[in-house]
């Protein structure tokens, strides 16, 4: 441990849940302050800085509620010092408005959402049910913002990591979108060194007016030219986001009849189901989204247009489902295998859903 960052070799991993991991990673990122309010699932990231940032020295605020929490995010990042804030779910709602905010502001704000499942206060069975709640908000206005998605402790670290850096890079607010089952799980992981450069905020952040000009951040337009020409800039930015950040992982894409989709962690149950069907001969391969937003379109129509047909497999009633059927946009078969929350889909149902879709496309191509 040097300066609270947890250091090690490149070969050695410690055993650690994953909200620990995510907290762990802010602080070697260099988060200087973190404002929270206790949820379960994810109440530990709170727990475990409210500890290590007072050791530090740096901030730490278990704000009066969710609404406190992203605001004081708000005003901290305002000053160009990296800040972060956790929640779930029917918390994260509360926070809607406040992103919608910090996307019209251009603020690096930080969120990790460790979903469980709902509507409403729902419960704390993990689902993945926040899906259209992250990648398309609940704010107001035409605003983006970026979606991470890991599916195990190590990206829990290595995506954390990336969050911060994405936020400050493009001044956009950044949601890293786990789940119940992610952040309560303990696996083996490495820390390693914060490989992004530290961003220069100097031209932006409100570091105090001496020796400069004084400036403002605000969302309010009274002009309706300069709104217009607000929104489409940042739209714009978003679109260079799109070209540079978008990431995926693929498996046996190649030469697959069929290729099973999947976010968060449940990309690790469709990779053993994988295995599975090709073992009984059914070529199948695997494709998952990394960043949510922005989504891999592209790579997706490319792949449709091969003639691979899709399973969607996801912890809700098919909010992602429509993303990638957009994607395919006609060129070949969209299904949906999913569980709205609970007991993650098994291999075993994963597999037995997928061969009951190819016997029913091919009954119907007869």
């Amino acid at each position: 441990m040097e300066n609270g960052k947890l250091k090690m070799e490149n070969s050695d991993k410690i055993l650690i849940k994953g909200n620990y991991a995510i907290a762990q990673a802010a602080v070697n990122a260099g988060c200087q302050c973190y404002f929270g309010y206790p949820i379960t699932p994810q109440t530990e990231i709170g727990e475990y800085l409210s500890g290590k940032m007072q050791e530090l020295g740096r901030g730490y605020v278990c704000a009066e509620s969710e609404l406190a929490a992203i605001n004081m995010v708000m005003g901290a990042v305002s000053t160009g010092v990296k800040a972060m804030t956790s929640s779930s779910s029917c918390a994260v709602a509360l926070m809607q408005e406040a992103l919608s905010y910090a996307a019209s502001d251009e603020l690096p704000v930080v969120l990790v959402n460790v979903m469980r499942t709902g509507p409403g206060l729902g419960y704390i069975y993990p689902a993945q049910g926040d899906y259209n709640q992250s990648v398309y908000g609940g704010g107001n206005g035409d605003y983006k913002i970026i979606v991470i998605a890991p599916s195990n402790v190590q990206e829990c670290i290595d995506y954390t990591y990336r969050a911060f850096y994405l936020a400050q890079k493009y001044r956009n607010p950044v949601i890293l979108l786990a789940d119940g089952l992610l952040g309560q799980m303990m696996e083996p992981a490495n820390f390693g060194e914060y490989p992004y450069p530290e961003v220069d905020v100097s031209s932006w952040a409100l570091s105090g007016a001496k020796g400069r000009d004084a400036r403002a951040i605000y969302s309010c337009a009274r002009e309706e030219a300069k709104q217009i020409q607000h929104i489409i800039d940042l739209h714009k930015k978003f679109e260079v986001i799109a070209e540079n950040e978008t990431s995926y992982e693929e498996f046996g894409v190649s030469d697959a009849d069929i290729i099973l989709t999947a976010f968060g962690s449940m990309t690790r149950n469709i990779k053993a189901a994988m295995k599975v069907l090709r073992e009984k001969g059914i070529k199948a391969g695997c494709f998952r989204p990394i960043t949510l937003n922005p989504f891999p379109n592209n790579r997706i129509e490319e792949l449709s247009k091969l003639g691979k047909d899709f399973i969607v497999v996801e912890m809700n009633m098919g909010q992602m489902f429509k993303d990638v059927k957009y994607a395919v946009n006609g060129n070949s078969k969209v299904e949906l295998v999913n569980r709205p929350c609970g007991e993650w889909l098994s291999v075993e149902e994963i597999v037995s859903s997928v061969e009951k879709v190819m016997e029913k496309n091919y009954a119907a191509s007869i």
